[in-house]
């Protein structure tokens, strides 16, 4: 496929204009200060019919000579123990690791820390910003949505799915997470598996798949894209719930997930390093993205009733409860033009929630800025909130 005829395709498109002239990516650029524009656009054009060839590789010569489970317990073993000498491993098994195991110059162990400990300190917040803006916001774009409608994400619903982006967070946004043999690095290697899995799979078994229009499944501008979702879209969802969010904040997130994007397999000059450079190559990834579809109201519809199918609250009417805040969450997050595409119930009777925790939260971050409240304290108490969601939705029968 020819990289040099993807052109900007939908950059003239209603749902494209508005999203950047009047909705959440006008408000995008006027939190980060970007300059949005298509001098770049071919630059990261090519990275649409991209993959992460050496995963791929990977998936050919282990997951498919034995059942998933077993290669995978395989890939675990090296993560934990490394490679042992005496075992035959095949050639980009070692190249997977090799690149993983060696840490680029450019990281930095003070801003991952300090990555982590925004992330920590975000509590409950933080998991209702990637729930509720990342994520669902995420289905708006329909092409994006296309592999987990291939992969059969609806049929198996949005627990299971909602579960593993958890646990993948929660584990690589804690103290050392992303240090080698730790859990988020483990985490991150086998995210980075599955997708090559995934995409296997959807080659071999959707042939009605059209590469040209939208790109090769899991594709490495769709992987930035979704980088972005925990980065930029995270600490944006987290500002308009009246968080302070210093320069160094931000910096220290998007390192974070810089470098878990390069363990994910993105070149990592592709990465952006600071919001306003993230807002910038979105802008140019969205106008390739055709807006929300049937699927794409499906699958939101599903994670909003993942409150009613789990069973982690008792009674039903905790939560139906709670799938209403959820909603008006959604709402605060998302244009109306977004909100509508998904069909989220604008006129839902609970949006006092998100002004409440507004309202908290300024009160909060002047106590804190006053030191009545140390940060400490904060990023401790954020960190078990995180721990007991994991530990809830761990606990989960599905």
């Amino acid at each position: 496929m020819e990289a040099n005829n993807i052109q900007p395709r939908f950059k003239d498109s209603a749902h494209f204009t508005h999203f950047w002239g009047k909705g959440n990516g006008k408000r995008l650029i006027e939190w980060t200060g970007a300059k949005v524009n298509f001098e770049k656009f071919d630059d990261y054009a090519p990275l649409f019919y991209q993959v992460d060839e050496v995963g791929d590789a990977v998936v050919r010569d282990l997951f498919l000579e034995k059942p998933f489970h077993e290669a995978m317990g395989t890939i675990e073993k090296y993560i934990r123990n490394g490679i042992p000498d005496s075992d035959n491993v095949p050639d980009s098994v070692q190249q997977l690791f090799s690149e993983c195991q060696t840490v680029p110059n450019w990281v930095d162990q003070d801003l991952l820390k300090r990555g982590a400990e925004v992330c920590m300190k975000s509590g409950v917040d933080g998991l209702i910003s990637l729930r509720d803006y990342s994520l669902m916001g995420g289905y708006d774009f329909a092409y994006l949505s296309n592999p987990l409608v291939f992969t059969n994400a609806l049929q198996k619903g949005a627990i299971k799915r909602l579960k593993g982006t958890l646990e993948f967070w929660v584990e690589a946004t804690r103290y050392d997470a992303m240090k080698v043999h730790a859990k988020g690095y483990e985490m991150a290697i086998k995210t980075r598996l599955i997708h090559s899995y995934a995409r296997h799979k959807i080659v071999q078994n959707v042939p009605s798949w059209n590469t040209k229009e939208w790109g090769k499944p899991i594709n490495l501008w769709d992987m930035t894209a979704t980088s972005s979702g925990f980065s930029l879209v995270f600490l944006h969802g987290l500002h308009l719930l009246n968080h302070s969010i210093t320069k160094d904040d931000e910096l220290s997130v998007m390192h974070l997930w810089k470098y878990i994007g390069y363990l994910l397999g993105i070149p990592p000059q592709f990465l952006p390093n600071t919001l306003k450079e993230a807002v910038e190559q979105f802008y140019c990834w969205t106008s390739i993205q055709a807006p929300a579809d049937k699927d794409s109201v499906r699958l939101a519809y599903s994670l909003l009733n993942e409150t009613i199918e789990n069973s982690i609250l008792k009674y039903q009417f905790q939560r139906k409860f709670l799938r209403k805040l959820h909603n008006a969450c959604c709402i605060h997050f998302l244009d109306t033009e977004v909100a509508k595409r998904l069909a989220l119930n604008s006129k839902n009777g609970a949006r006092w929630f998100p002004k409440s925790l507004r309202i908290k939260n300024k009160m909060q971050c002047f106590l804190v800025r006053h030191r009545i409240i140390k940060e400490k304290r904060q990023i401790a108490k954020g960190n078990r909130v995180h721990q007991k969601v994991l530990k809830d939705y761990r606990g989960i029968n599905y």
